[in-house]
């Protein structure tokens, strides 16, 4: 599959228009599933890598409009991840603490290690999308006057801009999709949340009130994707009105990236080789003893 037809291209004025979120690029269900198990064994294997090498670390972030399957998306793209070398964070409302630090505060709290993959459910593209939507989600920061300007939005974009290259300076790659999802599809996997007993919990009547501001979010978007796809860092906008395709998509994606990290396991040092060795030669004494004594 060709991953860069999914890049929002940094420095050139595009639209969301141009991503057709109903494309499957002729696989079937069933293709895309050899696939998707494919990359699973490749992250598997890379992810490895990453943990052996320790000088590299994966930030991979998640936006969407409600309803466009975030949570599965993000349980089965980590269903192959060692546990011990990945962590979620999930961007909910603020907490009382984190409202009195910067923005960026909680986000660089949970920025992953190097050797460690971080995945963030939404995340401080919020401060850039839902409070523009929802001016009192920017009030609940009581940040000064002075900085509640009408340039605020273009400073955040230089903000966020400058955090992803000082992440990417300290070995820190920043990987990003959105899933794009039809408006007609949301409201079908919404009606599906309140349908079924098993989703039910999830449902929020907010999800429903904001698609009266679906144009609005598209617009915000675009400029979000034309102001922070860059080299470094671009955004991928994923078609996800068939989820079995995205999931095979952004699976590969993922493992393209841990493949450009890290191919082989690192080249031991004299110190290290020489440790091995002795362990080695260790163990194989006290087995070697245990054998005989009990042959007497």
């Amino acid at each position: 599959m060709n991953y860069k037809q999914f890049i929002y291209k940094p420095g050139k004025k595009n639209s969301l228009k141009d991503f057709d979120s109903d494309f499957a690029a002729g696989f079937s269900k069933e293709n895309t599933q050899e696939m998707l198990n494919e990359n699973a064994e490749r992250i598997a294997k890379y992810q490895d890598l990453l943990m052996a090498h320790e000088t590299n670390g994966l930030l991979v972030i998640f936006q969407a409009m409600d309803g466009a399957g975030k949570d599965a998306m993000i349980k089965n793209v980590t269903s192959c991840l060692d546990p011990q070398g990945c962590e979620m964070k999930m961007f909910k409302a603020p907490t009382e603490k984190e409202v009195k630090h910067d923005y960026l505060w909680r986000a660089a709290q949970s920025v992953p290690a190097r050797g460690q993959i971080g995945i963030f459910n939404r995340s401080y593209y919020e401060h850039v999308i839902a409070e523009r939507i929802h001016p009192e989600k920017l009030e609940q920061y009581n940040f000064p006057k002075s900085v509640i300007g009408k340039d605020i939005w273009k400073k955040r974009y230089r903000h966020i801009n400058n955090f992803e290259e000082y992440l990417l300076d300290n070995g820190i790659h920043v990987l990003k999709f959105f899933l794009n999802l039809s408006k007609e599809t949301q409201r079908e996997k919404l009606l599906e949340r309140i349908e079924r007993p098993e989703k039910k919990w999830k449902f929020s009547i907010d999800d429903v009130e904001d698609r009266e501001h679906w144009d609005e979010y598209m617009k915000i978007y675009e400029e979000v994707f034309d102001r922070t796809s860059t080299k470094i860092a671009a955004w991928h906008i994923i078609p996800n009105n068939h989820r079995w395709f995205a999931r095979a998509a952004v699976a590969g994606i993922i493992a393209e990236k841990l493949k450009s990290l890290h191919q082989k396991y690192p080249t031991l040092s004299g110190e290290q080789k020489q440790e091995i060795e002795k362990a080695k030669e260790m163990l194989e004494n006290k087995e070697s003893r245990k054998s005989k004594s009990n042959k007497d």
